[in-house]
């Protein structure tokens, strides 16, 4: 079987919005990885991607996205995640799983990111991460 994956990509203002459908894996992200750094190169450091349409993620799509915050903040830059409420999705069950999803900014919908609206929070001890285990890492500040 072979996985896939279909990105819409769109301008809204200042940000670029990356419509993501399919598998995220080994396989598929460094796909997603070539077009972040093409928007970069073109100067777009506002970057949102809606994973509501992908079906599977595995620690490449992860890695992916967390090295797609990094290169992001780097050129002072935003990044947002388009993860629905719905806690039975994917992608959120996986970065709640492994301890990353405080890592993001995660929107309901496209438009809630586009106008700072309906952030969706996430209790950090509920997904068994606390600020001692982050600070020393490139995710917290002491």
């Amino acid at each position: 079987m072979v996985t896939t994956i279909e990105v819409d990509e769109n301008e809204y203002g200042s940000w670029t919005v990356f419509r993501v459908r399919g598998e995220l894996d080994l396989v598929t992200s460094p796909r997603i990885r070539r077009r972040v750094h093409d928007a970069v190169a073109c100067g777009r450091h506002d970057l949102v991607v809606d994973l509501s349409g992908v079906r599977f993620c595995d620690s490449s799509g992860v890695g992916m996205l967390i090295a797609t915050r990094r290169l992001l903040r780097s050129c002072g830059g935003r990044l947002r995640l388009i993860l629905p409420e719905d806690r039975d999705g994917h992608v959120g069950r996986v970065l709640d799983a492994l301890g990353v999803r405080r890592l993001f900014e995660v929107y309901e919908d496209v438009d809630a990111a586009l106008t700072e609206t309906g952030v969706v929070e996430v209790d950090a001890d509920a997904v068994g991460v606390t600020r001692a285990d982050l600070i020393g890492t490139d995710r917290i500040a002491p």
